[in-house]
């Protein structure tokens, strides 16, 4: 049993919250009131970043401290929103919201997965037609070995998880997210990931 704090309590941070609870961890989502990201960050051992993108390098940067040691699984991505509110740029083109994360937080082992997929699939991977990719990015290797395991429990099978490297191959998986807007706009909101074929 890991002890986990989630950040975000959305349908990204809900879902991923329900699910790990199910497969028996113990899991805390933290609220918006004040004091409790960092009451949840410090008792856990894993903290799961799901809030916005656009905001999580402030909002987590004010918790070095309660990160310190952690492992931090970002799978967030920081958008630019078009009037339609999809993404419609990237807010860190040539770098990456994981990337930056490990900048500011250097005390912190960030783990960058999950972000190249439709939130339900995050918990439901073998629902789709077929098998979808989860990819890891992230310069610890120990850190990355607890969150495959993590995966595992959520329901993705070992084969189906890519280990793409260090925290810079993160700038791949979120440029993954400009594909969102035009995958929705032509075949509607239906759940999809990126999926590496071989």
């Amino acid at each position: 049993m890991t002890t986990i704090a989630v950040l975000g309590s959305g349908r990204v941070g809900g879902g991923l919250a329900a699910a790990l609870t199910r497969a028996g961890h113990q899991v805390t989502v933290a609220d918006r009131t004040p004091g409790a990201a960092a009451d949840a960050a410090r008792a856990a051992q894993v903290v799961i970043n799901a809030t916005p993108g656009a905001g999580s390098l402030e909002r987590l940067g004010a918790l070095r401290e309660e990160l310190a040691g952690k492992i931090l699984v970002d799978v967030s991505n920081a958008t630019e929103d078009g009037p339609d509110g999809l993404p419609a740029g990237l807010l860190h083109p040539g770098s990456s919201l994981a990337e930056l994360l490990q900048l500011a937080l250097p005390a912190t082992r960030v783990v960058k997965t999950l972000n190249t997929m439709l939130y339900t699939v995050m918990t439901a991977p073998t629902a789709l037609a077929q098998p979808p990719t989860a990819f890891l990015s992230g310069q610890d290797v120990e850190a990355k070995r607890t969150v495959r395991a993590l995966l595992e429990d959520l329901g993705w099978p070992r084969d189906w998880v890519t280990d793409l490297g260090g925290i810079e191959t993160a700038r791949a998986t979120e440029a993954a997210v400009l594909f969102v807007p035009h995958v929705i706009r032509s075949s509607g909101f239906a759940p999809f990931a990126v999926s590496i074929a071989r």
